[in-house]
């Protein structure tokens, strides 16, 4: 299955992602910052990165303007994942690379691991 990068700065919502994905397979990393997930990032190259838009230490858009996935590793897949819908944050985060948005708030487990079933999927393309 896929490496995929949990950016999450609440403990629970991370541990939970973390566990749904896990059983669904896939080889998970977690951060709980944005700065983490930096170094995370170039060490673990993930096929995809569930990244939160309001962190400490580093915004998700000040992750993606600085790990420049569209350059460094234009194979792995975006997806925010925020309770936050503030369009010209949501517009710079795709600018950025991001390949998807969802509201944390209206998601759920099942949600969840659609999304990013058919996020990889559409990476195999």
């Amino acid at each position: 299955m896929a490496k995929i990068l949990i950016v999450e700065d609440e403990k629970v919502l991370n541990e939970a992602y973390e566990l749904i994905l896990k059983k669904e397979g896939h080889k998970v990393c977690v951060a709980f910052d944005g700065a983490k997930a930096l170094e995370m990032f170039a060490e673990q190259k993930p096929d995809l990165v569930l990244l939160d838009l309001r962190m400490p230490k580093m915004s998700g858009v000040e992750f993606l303007q600085k790990a420049n996935p569209s350059k460094n590793f234009p194979k792995t897949k975006i997806i925010i994942f925020s309770n936050y819908d503030d369009q010209k944050e949501i517009d710079a985060a795709f600018e950025h690379g991001a390949s998807r948005y969802i509201l944390k708030a209206w998601s759920s487990p099942k949600e969840l691991v659609k999304v990013v079933r058919e996020t990889l999927a559409s990476s195999d393309k």
